[in-house]
């Protein structure tokens, strides 16, 4: 039983008296609230017993020592101070026997087969955030070492490493500038995809291509309990996730759970906790090398110097696991995008799942998106369940794009065909994020090239040094890729833009994709598309049909494709034209209607423009 001493008037404190499990209730009043940064909490156990002790993490020695619990009319309790909204998992020890909070229901694993009890404090009951229904998030992936550089002072190149492959000085508090500028919210964006916060390797390390790189991209950690100082402070990052938070945005972070650095502490100190690197037959099991990708890849390690978990080894697990719930706690978050799904076991998942709901998601399911580089549906689907993951990002749907749209291979019929089979593929329940460009793959500007730079799958890596594509001066790519995201922001899901696609950067594959971001010198097609995208999210925010929509396809050609969104009391018409030509709307209803982007009228029988997305409301 857990009762709030917050010393606070109760005209602070407008709330109902009904508290959900291992919520404190206070007196409701309907006076204006005032944050509180702290208080205490007194925890009360009213079973039998003689002697009961307050075990948890309320401390640093809270799980080993605890606090002895006073004896008081009705049973026991002690009183903790507290920091408002802070997370406490704990258990009664009473005479020597450890036992759940008989009075609380929410529990969470305690890794041992069995549950511990979990409370929030909440020191002025003040209004929480509108809850995110997660089919309503567009996403914006800021690589931190690559978006805004907000204070030199944490720049720290590492030596023996060129440019490309370098930290160039990207940080917490460049981003924080641009959400206090407003940036996301005049893109429309309203949940950001943040770099791994985790410490990473300080030295210079050999890629694939013989060229040294330092850890910018996150993808190596080292000490898994510290930040990766080079972007700023553990501080700085919660006042990003603050910032966030007052504009309206969610903020997911970076798991990297697979591996860790071999200089990492947790590699020297536990070595049994990692698959070895070894095959079996006399060789290393490096994927791609002695061992295969798909058949090992549960065990491969991603380069020599990455050893892999063995997430089959409870402690190891354990040990993860409750990692990551910390930094989720600590920085307050809304969720995870998980890294390399497929090299897994899948036990992680639902072990992680069963605490973060518990422990995090209070106000707001927390949002676990994973990825898993990979063209299987069924694969990729295998891991979307409610005890493990809420969407992945829809590979398939983006190579189909690239093909169809962009690179205008096969007919927008053999889209239609896919999509027909895509819609609803990945469950009811399922939240799946799309999108056309990522860290791993080529620019997409150049692939909607008039003669694509690169086909639907490549990696880019042979032109990553060498040779690398400019900004095409052309409008037609760009052109392009507004059909594509015209798309992409009527379908359900979680549109994803990468950092700089808005503007169509150029870029071959890993690290020329990785380019600073341009924040100046923008071309008008630059320009057009961004703001083209912007008013896509706008619009998408103001039609329910095209973040839940059902679609139904009306019409299809070779170069057009036609179809209609609807959801309750909503219904909009969505117009693709791939062809460098005019084109009929083939199956748009005869009518008027009103361009859902721009405002404009328009009439039906339509010729579409080359090169055009619309998103029609008829009137």
């Amino acid at each position: 039983m857990l009762v709030m001493l917050c010393g606070c008037p109760a005209s602070q404190n407008p709330a109902s008296d009904d508290a959900p499990d291992g919520g404190m209730p206070m007196e409701p009043d309907a006076a204006v609230c005032e944050a509180k940064p702290s208080c205490s909490v007194t925890i009360r156990y009213t079973g039998s017993g003689t002697n009961v002790q307050l075990r948890g993490d309320f401390a640093p020695n809270g799980w080993t020592q605890g606090v002895a619990m006073t004896k008081v009319d009705g049973g026991f309790e002690v009183t903790l101070p507290v920091k408002d909204q802070q997370v406490i998992v704990y258990k009664f020890v009473v005479d020597g026997n450890w036992i759940m909070d008989p009075g609380n229901g929410r529990k969470t694993p305690d890794g041992y087969g069995a549950f511990n009890s979990v409370m929030r404090a909440d020191c002025d009951k003040c209004p929480t955030r509108a809850a995110m229904d997660w089919r309503d998030s567009i996403m914006y992936f800021v690589m931190i070492d690559r978006f805004a550089n907000g204070d030199p002072a944490n720049d720290a190149p590492i030596a023996g490493v060129e440019q490309p492959g370098q930290y160039q000085g990207g940080d917490y508090k460049g981003l924080k500038q641009k959400i206090d500028e407003g940036y996301f919210n005049d893109l429309g964006v309203n949940t950001l995809w943040l770099t791994s916060p985790i410490d990473n390797a300080d030295n210079a390390n050999p890629g694939s291509d013989g060229h040294q790189y330092s850890g910018y991209h996150g993808y190596w950690p080292k000490n898994l309990e510290a930040s990766e100082t080079k972007y700023g402070t553990e501080a700085e990052l919660a006042a990003v996730v603050d910032a966030a938070h007052a504009r309206g945005i969610q903020v997911l972070v970076d798991y990297v759970m697979n591996h860790v650095h071999s200089s990492s502490t947790v590699y020297q100190q536990h070595q049994d906790w990692f698959w070895p690197n070894t095959n079996g037959s006399g060789g290393n099991c490096v994927c791609g090398q002695g061992c295969s990708w798909d058949a090992d890849r549960i065990r491969c390690w991603f380069d020599p110097f990455l050893p892999d978990f063995d997430f089959r080894n409870a402690d190891a697990r354990r040990y993860s696991i409750e990692n990551a719930v910390a930094w989720a706690k600590r920085i307050g978050i809304d969720g995870f995008r998980l890294d390399a799904v497929k090299h897994l076991e899948t036990v992680w998942l639902t072990d992680l799942r069963a605490r973060i709901t518990p422990e995090v998601a209070w106000d707001q399911p927390f949002y676990m998106v994973g990825e898993t580089f990979d063209g299987s549906r069924d694969l990729i689907k295998s891991y979307v369940d409610r005890s493990m993951l809420d969407g992945q990002f829809d590979f398939p749907l983006r190579g189909k794009i690239l093909e169809n749209v962009l690179r205008r291979d096969g007919s927008m019929a053999d889209l239609g065909g896919f999509l027909a089979t895509n819609d609803g593929f990945y469950g009811p329940d399922s939240v799946m994020s799309t999108f056309i460009g990522n860290h791993d793959v080529p620019r997409a500007v150049h692939i909607a090239e008039d003669a694509p730079q690169f086909g639907a799958w490549d990696g880019g890596k042979n032109r990553a040094w060498s040779n690398q594509p400019q900004l095409p001066a052309s409008a037609n790519p760009f052109q392009r890729l507004a059909v594509a995201y015209t798309l992409l922001f009527a379908l359900p899901g979680i549109p994803m833009i990468y950092y700089g696609d808005e503007f169509g950067m150029a870029g071959a594959g890993d690290p020329d994709n990785r380019r600073f971001m341009q924040w100046s010198g923008h071309t008008a097609n630059q320009t057009a598309l961004r703001d083209r995208i912007a008013g896509l999210a706008k619009a998408r925010a103001q039609h329910l049909a095209m973040r839940r929509g059902t679609r139904q396809q009306l019409g299809v050609s070779n170069d057009v494709m036609v179809f209609k969104m609807t959801a309750p009391g909503d219904t909009v018409f969505v117009t693709l034209n791939r062809g460098d030509g005019a084109q009929g709307a083939t199956g748009l209803p005869s009518g008027n209607y009103k361009d859902a982007v721009t405002g404009a009228a328009v009439t039906a029988p339509l010729q579409i423009p080359p090169r055009t997305g619309l998103v029609l409301v008829a009137q």
